[in-house]
């Protein structure tokens, strides 16, 4: 059963007494805990740099990091298909030229997928596409 405390049979005074105690309590706990994960975290740089230093990766560290792009694909096929008409591989190709960053192994059916769902392209032959 739970312990049961005099809380109750105390003044304000002792009852700010005790929370400015565990207060004082709790931030050295706290103190202590950010030490040594500070410790912790500078071991695990160390191993991480070790595994580097042997051509190694770490996984499961910060996750996937994705490139950041300025527009998303749909605009980027937009002004590479401005007034021409083109093939996937060719809008594919010209889209990364023009700045668009991806780590997609598949980016050719990426930007297929994209050319026939979105309504601002028209196929206007087998593969090629343009902006309406």
């Amino acid at each position: 059963m739970a312990k049961r405390s005099n809380l109750g049979t105390l003044s304000i005074a002792q009852l700010q007494r005790e929370i400015r105690k565990r207060e004082k309590q709790s931030g050295r706990v706290v103190q202590s805990l950010q030490k040594r994960r500070m410790k912790v975290l500078a071991k695990l740089a160390d191993l991480d740099a070790e595994i580097a230093r042997h051509g190694g990766s770490i996984r499961g560290g910060k996750g996937r990091t994705r490139p950041v792009n300025d527009a998303n694909l749909a605009d980027s096929l937009v002004a590479v298909l401005k007034n021409t008409v083109m093939n996937v591989t060719g809008v594919a190709m010209q889209v990364q030229k023009a700045g668009y960053r991806t780590t997609s192994p598949n980016f050719r059916t990426i930007v297929n997928q994209t050319l026939i769902k979105d309504s601002r392209f028209k196929r206007v032959g087998r593969g090629k596409y343009t902006v309406k």
